[in-house]
């Protein structure tokens, strides 16, 4: 069975009642449970999914007659927080996402969050002065390597001949060493998204000038020419660090989209819609003559307007 639309009409057994405004997604299974239907001027009802007998490109049919389902209880909607706002692993496994009302029901612990967080954040302050003292001289000791300089070692992650199609985003994957304070280094597993890009996505890249990438003093440490014909972006999303999507969009066709929270950019890594608060952070890339990919892996913290670089 196709999965309900927003907007899709929907009809009892004797009528039409009216359309779906949003749907509500089980964490757990990821799959959706109940449709939200606008009853024509009358509220909102909450309508489970076992009470829908076939769903149809535009048009949800369900098994009820329209006085059971006005009897049912008004919708509350602060009873619920949307898919924008938490984060739903894998989300894109189970339902296909299109920008709008995905909802996931509200812990029941945190509908007295305001409560809990002050007496939750009173305990941590007087836990933190009576530690202070002890902890202070061993966090400066392995805080020390947070503050070394940056690694801007260029990492082979794949060869040209992998892209076919220009204005198309190909994902390479690739694995770095990494080692945090004075733990043992050790691998992870890590992916950048390449285009080979037209003259135009070109321009809108960057926008008729080169892209200098500098270090914490400020030197230059490599300059994407404007027009190499290949552009690197980060696979991790600016709104929160989320993994993103190569997808072909209904309405605007092939696109990034990250599945976390909805946001989504266009293939120059321009933000279409969603929270995220900047574009897609391009990389430093270089692209040698038999068509070896050479990036300089950056991270840049999520949820800031600005690009501030974190690895």
């Amino acid at each position: 069975m196709l999965q309900p639309k927003l907007k899709s009409k929907v009809r009892c057994t004797d009528l039409d009642i009216g359309e779906v405004t949003r749907v509500v997604l089980d964490p757990l299974s990821h799959e959706i449970s109940h449709i939200v239907v606008s009853m024509n001027g009358s509220g909102e009802r909450q309508v489970a999914m076992g009470q829908v007998q076939d769903v149809t490109d535009d048009a949800v049919q369900l098994r009820a007659p329209s006085a059971d389902i006005r009897a049912l209880p008004l919708f509350k909607r602060e009873d619920y927080v949307t898919t924008r706002e938490v984060e739903i692993s894998h989300l894109e496994d189970n339902i296909h996402v299109t920008p709008g009302e995905v909802l996931v029901p509200l812990p029941d612990l945190e509908k007295d969050v305001k409560r809990r967080t002050f007496f939750m954040n009173f305990t941590h302050a007087i836990g933190f002065l009576i530690g202070l003292p002890i902890a202070y001289p061993i966090l400066r000791f392995l805080m020390q390597p947070m503050y070394t300089n940056f690694d801007n070692q260029w990492l082979k992650v794949g060869n040209v001949s992998k892209i076919k199609q220009e204005d198309v985003g190909v994902q390479f994957k690739y694995k770095k060493s990494v080692r945090e304070v004075y733990m043992p280094e050790y691998e992870v597993e890590k992916n950048v998204w390449i285009l080979w890009a037209t003259p135009e996505l070109l321009e809108k890249v960057y926008q008729g000038k080169d892209a200098e990438f500098r270090d914490a003093k400020g030197k230059t440490i490599w300059t994407n020419k404007k027009d190499i014909p290949y552009v690197a972006f980060s696979g991790k999303c600016p709104h929160l660090g989320c993994g993103f999507k190569w997808r072909q969009h209904k309405t605007l066709g092939q696109v990034f989209l990250c599945p976390c929270h909805l946001s989504i950019y266009d293939a120059g890594g321009k933000v279409l819609d969603g929270p995220a608060p900047r574009s897609l952070d391009a990389l430093p890339l270089k692209v040698s003559a038999d068509g070896e990919i050479e990036i300089i892996d950056m991270e840049f913290k999520a949820g800031m307007k600005s690009q501030i670089r974190i690895v």
